[in-house]
């Protein structure tokens, strides 16, 4: 369509700019939150066709979602769309998170958890600190384990990539059950069980929604082999936080690498764990960037824009997402 409205409600910085200008179709009438008079603010959002946003509970208020008349596309910036106050959107309003945009560098994230848990890098560097010459612990190889992706998309897939150089085998999870990848296994969460007890490794890169909320309790944790190692760079409540920590403790040589947590500054406002974490020889924690590398933003906002142009051109969109995946009955 001639000249679509659209809206960026991020902070973007020139250079980002011109990214993003670049990957939208020309004679958009694009226009900056941040550049916006407090006056003017009312009749943007009302005009706008396409917002672009990071963290829109902050970006806008919350009564100025009723603004939004002309809106037909609403594209994150980020992966994960938990954040999103779906019920203040419109019902025709396309969702789109950014699907894949940061799969390159969370995917090495969790390839060096893995093997900094497996050679046990962490705790071997504090002995060391305390004068303690440890060659008794064991030291695990990679090499020829089950590797089970819970969320076999961009970041699944990129990380089984690499750690195919290890000749691991792959058991994917997706919500189709299929893919076109050479793999030992692809189900759905109906083979959670199949999945959970033949995993050496278990990486968590699937979405939060209503069905993944709390899916690895006490229960599923069992399932797994005692000395699995499981690395988690999705969401923390995908996992039952009480039971992860009782799991560590009862099971010392069950591993478990964690990015992302239950109570984070950007959405809580501070960090806080509910258990001493910390205080296990067989826990490593990172502090949720394991997407935040150099240059990262620019492929963010360029496949974001490039995803809205797909949306103005009428082709099929990246990312879609389903407002009932998310949404409590």
């Amino acid at each position: 369509m001639a000249n679509p409205q659209i809206l960026v409600s991020h902070t973007l910085d020139p250079e980002l700019r011109k990214v993003l200008l670049k990957a939208l179709p020309a004679g958009s009438n694009v226009q900056f939150l941040t550049d916006i008079e407090a006056g003017e603010r009312k009749e943007v959002l009302s005009r706008a066709e396409v917002v672009i946003s990071w963290n829109p509970v902050k970006e806008f208020d919350s009564k100025e979602f009723s603004l939004f008349k002309n809106l037909r596309h609403f594209q994150l910036l980020t992966a994960g769309a938990d954040h999103l106050p779906f019920r203040l959107l419109p019902e025709h309003v396309l969702i789109a998170s950014n699907a894949g945009a940061f799969a390159a560098p969370m995917a090495e994230h969790a390839l060096g958890m893995a093997l900094a848990l497996a050679k046990r890098l962490c705790v071997n560097n504090i002995k060391l600190a305390h004068g303690e010459f440890d060659q008794e612990t064991r030291n695990r190889m990679i090499r020829g384990l089950t590797l089970g992706v819970l969320g076999y998309g961009g970041i699944g897939k990129a990380a089984a990539s690499l750690m195919s150089t290890f000749e691991v085998k792959i058991l994917a999870v997706n919500r189709s059950g299929r893919t076109a990848d050479q793999v030992e296994f692809a189900g759905t969460l109906d083979d959670l069980e199949y999945v959970l007890k033949n995993s050496d490794i278990l990486l968590l890169a699937m979405p939060l929604t209503k069905t993944t909320k709390g899916l690895l309790g006490a229960r599923e944790l069992s399932l797994m082999k005692s000395d699995a190692i499981l690395v988690n760079v999705a969401r923390g409540a995908i996992i039952d936080e009480g039971a992860l920590y009782r799991h560590l403790v009862e099971n010392p040589e069950f591993m478990a690498g964690i990015d992302t947590w239950w109570i984070e500054p950007a959405m809580d406002g501070e960090f806080k764990v509910l258990y001493p974490f910390f205080d296990l020889p067989n826990f490593l924690g990172s502090p949720h960037n394991s997407a935040i590398v150099p240059g990262i933003m620019k492929e963010v906002v360029r496949m974001a824009g490039e995803n809205v142009a797909r949306f103005l051109r009428g082709e099929k969109i990246a990312g879609e997402v389903r407002r009932e995946d998310y949404i409590e009955d």
